[in-house]
């Protein structure tokens, strides 16, 4: 029974060997095909490349060869940006008296006591071509706030001269009160870069925006 035994195990252990040997055998030859169906490729692409261009000589592995050292990219000023928009928000007060600044017209215009009553009256009247506006409709007050004190400070940065603020009219707001309208007079009365404003002509939008003079470069 022994001898039986030891000769069953020794018959299935051969065939085992011998399927693995047959699986090895059968992964090789894919592997060979792979690789030489990789190379014919490839050389069908050389002599197709060959015919585009002409003869070719490939670099020695040797050649000299000039490595460029990557350059890191430059950090991006988060920090920096994030100061500027809390000093942009912190700047621009809701609670500044600026009734005492406008002018007394009807339409509420304002100059600084260095600008002319002739710059108001050319600035009503065109005189100016407008460069650059922004319209703060659909903005909640600190959103309204943030984008006109970017938009004034980028404007004069560019050295433009003639701008628009559109506020609205108030017609979407409760009780049909222009609520930014006076929030916005109040804001480019602090900003260094505003000059002079006026209610825009009709056509540039009326009682819903502003014509505001810069400084400009």
């Amino acid at each position: 029974m022994t001898m039986k035994s030891d000769t069953l195990n020794s018959l299935q252990d051969l065939k085992t060997l011998q399927r693995e040997l047959a699986l090895r055998r059968r992964l090789d030859e894919e592997r060979r095909e792979r690789e030489a169906a990789a190379a014919r490729l490839a050389e069908q692409e050389r002599r197709a490349f060959e015919l585009s261009v002409g003869p070719v000589t490939p670099l020695s592995a040797r050649a000299h060869r000039v490595v460029h050292a990557r350059q890191a990219p430059e950090p991006e000023p988060l920090q920096r940006e994030a100061d500027e928009r809390r000093v942009l928000l912190q700047a621009l007060s809701d609670d500044f008296d600026v009734e005492s600044l406008l002018e007394t017209d009807d339409t509420l215009s304002f100059r600084r006591p260095e600008i002319s009553a002739e710059v108001v009256k050319k600035l009503r009247r065109g005189h100016w071509s407008l460069q650059a506006q922004i319209d703060l409709h659909g903005l909640r007050r600190d959103q309204a706030r943030e984008a006109l004190g970017h938009f004034i400070h980028e404007c004069s940065q560019r050295g433009l001269r003639c701008v628009r603020v559109v506020h609205g009219k108030g017609h979407g707001s409760p009780g049909r009160e222009p609520i930014l309208k006076g929030r916005v007079r109040r804001w480019l009365v602090q900003k260094e870069e505003v000059l002079a404003f006026v209610q825009a002509r009709g056509s540039d939008g009326g009682a819903g925006a502003l014509m505001v003079l810069l400084t400009g470069s």
